[in-house]
């Protein structure tokens, strides 16, 4: 399989609500395999298949030597507790801002057997689990920054080199 390219802000895959995972055959496992091998390069917490162009509900994450995938995630339980981190996304790569994220999170899905899962997370994780379950809602990190700092965040990526409709 492959590590493979990013689709960048202003994709339009990167804001559709992502079809769920039906099939767990050789193509699901390719994506699973590919996801893995992605967010296996250093730097990289999470990431979702609208993020390589492909939009089906499946994510990988790499946090503090956990890595793992889910498909069909769905977020189960948010802690009250919440906190603004620091977040940034492959995306939307050069632009990092304070985000408003529950301290604890949990994700139910499926593996590739169509088996439960459950992936629970405090602080990086949790962050990494709510961000690339909100991938595949069509929602970008910057959907949940006040409205000044979106107004910000919108500007500065217009103005990057990989911004997608250059």
């Amino acid at each position: 399989m492959a590590v493979r390219e990013l689709r960048y802000f202003g994709d339009p895959v990167l804001k559709t609500v992502c079809d769920p995972v039906t099939r767990f055959d050789k193509p699901t496992e390719s994506l699973v395999t590919d996801l893995l091998e992605t967010v296996e390069k250093p730097g990289r917490a999470g990431l979702a298949a609208p993020q390589i162009g492909i939009s089906l509900r499946a994510f990988s994450y790499n946090v503090d030597g956990e890595i793992g995938y889910v498909l069909n995630p769905e977020i189960v339980e948010l802690s009250e507790e919440t906190h603004a981190i620091g977040e940034g996304c492959l995306s939307v790569p050069e632009l990092w801002f304070p985000t408003v994220r529950a301290k604890r999170a949990v994700v139910r899905g499926v593996d590739l057997r169509n088996e439960p899962v459950v992936v629970e997370g405090k602080g990086v994780l949790a962050q990494c689990l709510q961000h690339e379950t909100d991938h595949l809602d069509g929602m970008l990190y910057l959907d949940r920054l006040a409205k000044d700092e979106k107004r910000e965040a919108l500007r500065e990526a217009r103005g990057k080199d990989w911004f997608w409709n250059r």
